[in-house]
């Protein structure tokens, strides 16, 4: 009983223990697409089960059923989502930028699925396993957007990179297959360490000791990894060296999951060695995850207005802020000088994948700078657009070169596409196109992508990166500009026959052809739907008195 008494007497103590006990508001509605899409996900091992193995489609059909229902509830929250900001103690936020990336990873997903159906039938794979291991990673990735505390930012990531490294070697007799899931399972590890660890150390850095009348110790406010609430104590951090050793390695972190220079080293021979439809996925979804995780930590938890309230906060949202454009640099010309000597399609877009990150990068430094508001909504919304065109045409390059490839990705050599032009003139137009999007060709959902984040940049002031990144698109031009020229005016030795394309590829290349030519013509629907309004986390009244006081 002397325990507990002594706990009792111990006021600060017992303040932290029960204020970490209350039950949260719980609001379903406000996580009804995450819900629903991991429904489907349970249904569909649940039928996979008891299905006969000539009925895969089944499997499929209940997935994609099931995204399409999260993309109506995602649509429905967008419209009518008037959901209390106390439910789950604020760790789901409801904004514009949750939701913009949730539907990108729900066409992300809905355009992998109708892509691998091919590939599961040709080599007899589980499709069930398949299909609920894509479902279950886009939870995760729904929830690394939905999360507004580093816990559940984590949790999300944890669950995509669990189903991401075993669909990296589902092809299980493939020994490039399961090297390339044995190496992203490393590195991933690796890098969740420091994220996590960066976590840790933010949470110590920002516990607040409130003092009582006259000098006294009233009372210990923890710690906390709720992202609005670490942008309100940022500024009176009590460890400022922890919240610099924090940032820094959460940097780490999010850098390895999108890939981004020095952290990139795992990309290329995990595109080359995972099944082609599941590097698809990887380069799309995953990428705009981290990309959702990172800006929502760094723009809303360490922003500019409050930054700029005291020297040490300011300190590190100049220091983060400088390293993210020292790393788009670095990102964009090695992504774009080393794909210039890949003979490897795979490969060659693995370092495109590398070389768009840094592109995106360009487009964060402009939010993370941006003093203003309106400036900052519309440098998160030029992100975001950016990787949805990216999302779109790197799928549908990989839907081409997944027909191309064959069973077991035989052929994925530059030679492979001599010659082709002709002989399979609708795979060889729409690589062409998704080829010349990438590259930022006028016309295109590559070209407006670009000038959304480059827009942001000069808006900024950030003229010399823009000027490296502009620079970087005519190199990618040679390597882009190869392939089509090997499959028109390359000279072919030996007898090929086209590939079959079935209906839901068939589907795939539509979809992907008409959303590379819509969002580079009329893109201004899908920017307005996508502007970023997100007020009330940071730049609120109390925040803005604080900087002009």
């Amino acid at each position: 009983m002397s325990y507990f008494a002594a706990f009792a007497s111990f006021a600060p103590l017992r303040e932290i223990f029960f204020a970490q006990s209350v039950m949260p508001i719980i609001s379903w509605s406000l996580i009804a697409p995450e819900v629903i899409v991991c429904i489907a996900a349970v249904v569909v091992m649940l039928v996979d089960a008891f299905a006969r193995p000539t009925q895969r489609w089944i499997t499929g059909g209940i997935s994609l059923a099931g995204l399409g229902v999260a993309a109506v509830a995602t649509v429905y929250l967008w419209a009518n989502g008037t959901v209390s900001s106390d439910a789950f103690n604020g760790m789901i936020v409801l904004d514009e930028l949750r939701l913009g990336f949730t539907l990108i990873f729900l066409l992300v997903a809905g355009l992998t699925l109708l892509i691998s159906t091919v590939w599961v039938e040709g080599e007899k794979l589980p499709a069930g396993e398949f299909h609920s291991l894509l479902l279950f990673a886009t939870v995760g990735m729904m929830f690394m957007a939905s999360g507004n505390d580093l816990v559940i930012i984590f949790l999300g990531l944890e669950i995509l990179s669990i189903a991401t490294y075993v669909m990296a070697g589902f092809r299980r007799t493939d020994v490039r297959s399961n090297e390339s899931s044995l190496k992203y399972f490393i590195l991933g590890s690796f890098s969740s360490a420091f994220l996590l660890y960066g976590i840790a150390l933010v949470y110590g850095a920002t516990s607040i000791v409130e003092p009582g009348p006259g000098g006294s110790l009233s009372s210990i406010v923890a710690g906390t990894t709720n992202i609005a609430e670490i942008a309100t104590r940022v500024g009176q951090a009590q460890y400022p060296a922890l919240l610099y050793a924090g940032a820094a390695m959460m940097l780490v972190g999010f850098g390895f999951k999108i890939a981004t220079a020095p952290f990139h080293i795992w990309t290329p021979d995990v595109y080359e060695g995972a099944p082609t439809p599941v590097t698809a996925f990887m380069a799309a979804g995953p990428k705009a995850a981290g990309f959702a995780s990172f800006l929502r930590v760094f723009v809303f938890g360490l922003p500019f207005v409050v930054s700029a309230s005291s020297a040490a906060s300011g300190s590190l949202h100049q220091t983060w802020v400088a390293t993210l454009v020292v790393m788009a640099i670095l990102t964009m010309t090695l992504g774009n000088v080393v794909a210039i000597i890949q003979n490897n399609v795979k490969r060659m877009l693995a370092y495109s994948s590398i070389a768009h990150a840094g592109y995106a990068l360009v487009g964060f430094v402009a939010a993370g700078a941006a003093a203003d508001l309106a400036q900052r909504n519309t440098a998160l919304t030029a992100v975001v657009f950016y990787l949805l065109t990216y999302a779109v045409m790197n799928i549908g390059a990989f839907a081409v070169v997944q027909l191309i490839a064959r069973s077991g990705d035989r052929r994925t050599s530059m030679e492979d596409y001599r010659g082709i032009g002709f002989e399979s003139p609708v795979l060889a137009f729409s690589l062409s196109l998704f080829m010349l999007s990438l590259l930022g060709m006028p016309l295109t959902a590559g070209f407006m992508g670009k000038i959304m984040v480059f827009g942001a940049a000069i808006e900024q002031k950030y003229y010399g990166l823009v000027i490296v990144g502009v620079l970087n698109t005519a190199v990618s031009a040679y390597y882009y500009l190869r392939l089509i020229i090997l499959m028109f005016f390359g000279e072919r030795t030996m007898a090929w026959s086209a590939p079959r394309v079935p209906a839901s590829v068939a589907l795939a290349l539509v979809i992907t052809v008409l959303g590379v030519l819509y969002l580079g013509i009329f893109p201004g629907r899908v920017i307005n739907a996508l502007q970023t309004k997100v007020d009330a986390q940071l730049f609120t009244k109390q925040l803005i008195h604080r900087l002009r006081r």
